[in-house]
């Protein structure tokens, strides 16, 4: 391997001299320049916004992704510049489980038609998370990373540059310094009764020596300042981009919200339809109570009741003395049949159970209508 020595000499002296130059300045031996107070009010706010950032960035990845390994996984699969598996989300895997159950114990039955139901819609709310990460991750994780991994390190780079001139610029400035102390002390006039002409010679040689030591020095420092000042524009120019920044990653928030929103309002149309279609479905508790009221009545009983057989004969359902109470119904039914009633988000109706009837509806009147209403649909008032 070819190795440049002088090169590498030049670089082991320079960074030597950086060290000693910063040594100095933390024990207070050396004096040290000052960025303006702009620079420095920009380097405040740059530093805040990548702490902050990082912050938001990270949290929002815990929130789309709980799971720490899985997180690792896909940090891995994006370092390798591999496209990730799709991972099916928790809500996706209950539903799948709620809709196998149903096929083992019947999708007839009312439980099974009604984890099937479930299922549907916990994979329906599985499949909007799904969409919702996606969507986060791509309008509003993305430039937050790229902004981490792009922009900030760029400005890192810069001003880890314009710290290391700064340094070389003060230990300019110390040379120039020594060199003219040195030069002074030399061209001091020497005492001819008490000085030899030979010493004579020598304290003028000396005093050539420094003066070309103070041209080099003063020559090494203009060199470093303009240097210094040319990093400190360039410098400044990065960190007055962090207002763009700032433009930039204030629209990708509110895409957040507006994703975020969406998603909200889909679980909502889920969670509604769910309900809906729940409140049609058979129910096994009316299943059961029909059974006992059958059983415990003797083979000679001829008295016939209206709960007794699979159809409700709402024209036989009277009214009890007492027991009726108002309902307000809380969103629009309507009706599976003929002996259901149909009901409008609001109004108010009168409502009465029957013996035997399921516990899960309840008979509703509304002037000269009367039918079966979802308790579920309903607000007791009295």
């Amino acid at each position: 391997m070819d190795f440049n020595v002088k090169k590498l000499a030049s670089g082991a002296g320079l960074f030597f001299t950086r060290a000693v130059q910063f040594t100095e300045e933390k024990l207070g031996q050396a004096e040290k320049t000052e960025l303006d107070t702009h620079l420095e009010n920009l380097m405040v706010r740059a530093d805040s916004t990548k702490h902050w950032t990082e912050k938001i960035f990270r949290q929002t990845e815990i929130l789309l992704q709980p799971n720490p390994s899985a997180r690792i996984e896909e940090f891995l699969y994006e370092k390798l510049d591999r496209r990730a598996p799709s991972r099916i989300t928790n809500g996706e895997l209950l539903g799948q489980y709620m809709q196998d159950a149903a096929k083992e114990f019947g999708d007839g039955t009312p439980y099974g038609s009604t984890l099937m139901k479930v299922g549907q819609c916990e994979k329906s709310l599985g499949a909007s998370e799904r969409e919702f990460f996606q969507t986060t991750a791509i309008s509003y994780l993305t430039p937050l990373r790229n902004f981490l991994e792009g922009d900030w390190r760029t400005i890192t780079k810069e001003r880890r540059l314009l710290e290391n001139l700064r340094l070389d610029l003060d230990a300019c400035k110390t040379r120039l310094k020594k060199a003219k102390a040195a030069e002074a002390k030399a061209s001091m006039a020497p005492d001819f009764q008490e000085t030899r002409p030979r010493n004579y010679v020598l304290s003028a040689s000396a005093s050539a020596l420094w003066s070309e030591e103070v041209e080099k020095a003063e020559h090494e420092l203009r060199v470093a300042q303009t240097e210094f000042d040319r990093q400190s524009e360039v410098v400044r120019l990065l960190l007055e981009g962090i207002s763009s920044t700032h433009v930039n990653h204030l629209r990708c928030l509110h895409e957040f919200v507006e994703a975020q929103a969406a998603y909200y309002r889909r679980c909502q149309l889920h969670m509604q339809d769910l309900q809906k279609e729940l409140g049609r479905l058979p129910n096994a508790f009316a299943l059961n109570s029909t059974h006992c009221v059958t059983t415990a009545g003797s083979p000679s009983d001829t008295v016939s009741s209206p709960v007794e057989t699979d159809t409700l004969k709402i024209e036989e359902v009277q009214a009890p003395a007492t027991g009726t109470r108002k309902a307000k119904v809380l969103y629009d039914y309507d009706a599976a049949d003929s002996s259901e009633l149909s009901l409008l988000a609001d109004e108010l109706i009168t409502v009465y159970t029957v013996p035997g009837m399921d516990s899960d509806w309840l008979i509703g009147e509304r002037g000269n209508q009367k039918g079966k209403v979802p308790v579920t649909y309903l607000e007791l008032l009295s």
